[in-house]
């Protein structure tokens, strides 16, 4: 990280701390108010986490700030997302993801449909390594920050306030990297998972037919946008009617998914198949 962008990502955090001890609130108000973690408000605060325009947004309507001030915050911001832009960290210039993982940290309601790979907010740091290191030219040291950034933001599934609603076919559960001893954790997280109030897991099963052949894997954020992933890259859309087709597709691969007791039946079965696969593969 360049030390311009230190510096202005200190700058606000700063800020954000001198108004919120000025409202006479605790970093864990704050959070409650805003609807975000607290760990979100401790890392801006520090310097160590540059917020998404909407947690921004949030935190200056918690704090109660008025127009000068609420502009104020929003061009220190804009100064830190300036520095990025002219010095952009390796990660996001190299890896397919981060920006899909940027998206996710800001939104209330995420709905993921996945018909080749885990969602990024279900993965283990194993899976992710491989995920990251496919991507083209992916480099050792770049690929590990990428898995503990992304690890780390998965945080927000256990946040109140948030719903994370997942759809994958079965295929998902069995296009396995590296060894089956790494699929046996990453399912064991999944159920896991899916056992959180605020996270509804769905696999659309070998046994039903697809409602629309899917073509790639993409993200709601929110009903704003739509993150349409592909191999070296992923697009953000905002336009209304294009997350509007998104949101109809997402909602007739739901309908086809299973969940609950049928999902973590499924879960166990393609777990007992790869306790058996492990003992026929040679690593």
């Amino acid at each position: 990280m360049g030390s311009e962008r230190r510096e202005r990502m200190s700058a606000l955090g700063a800020r954000l701390r001198a108004l919120r001890a000025g409202a006479g609130l605790t970093g864990a108000v704050l959070a409650q108010r805003a609807g975000v973690g607290q760990p979100t408000v401790s890392k801006v605060e520090t310097g160590r986490m540059v917020p998404s325009s909407d947690v921004l947004n949030r935190l200056s309507r918690a704090l109660g700030l008025d127009e000068a001030t609420s502009g104020e915050v929003r061009e220190l911001l804009a100064a830190v997302e300036a520095a990025v832009d002219a010095a952009p960290e390796p990660e996001a210039s190299a890896l397919p993801g981060l920006a899909l993982d940027d998206a996710i940290r800001g939104a209330r309601l995420v709905r993921s449909f996945q018909c080749v790979v885990l969602p990024a907010m279900l993965q283990s740091a194993e899976y992710a390594r491989h995920v990251f290191a496919s991507a083209p030219d992916a480099e050792p040291e770049v690929v590990g920050r990428a898995v503990a950034a992304r690890v780390e933001r998965q945080s927000v599934l256990y946040e109140p306030g948030r719903e994370s609603v997942f759809v994958v076919t079965e295929g998902v559960l069995r296009t396995w990297p590296g060894t089956p001893s790494l699929m046996l954790a990453q399912l064991d997280r999944l159920l896991a998972v899916e056992s959180l109030t605020t996270v509804r897991l769905g696999v659309i099963p070998w046994g039903r037919p697809v409602p629309v052949m899917p073509r790639h894997g993409f993200t709601l954020c929110d009903r704003s946008a739509v993150v349409v992933e592909a191999f070296r890259d992923e697009r953000v859309s905002r336009d209304g009617e294009e997350v509007a087709s998104y949101e109809e597709v997402f909602g007739s691969f739901e309908g086809a998914a299973v969940f609950g007791a049928e999902v973590r039946e499924l879960l166990l079965r393609v777990m007992k198949e790869f306790r058996d696969l492990a003992d026929t593969v040679t690593p």
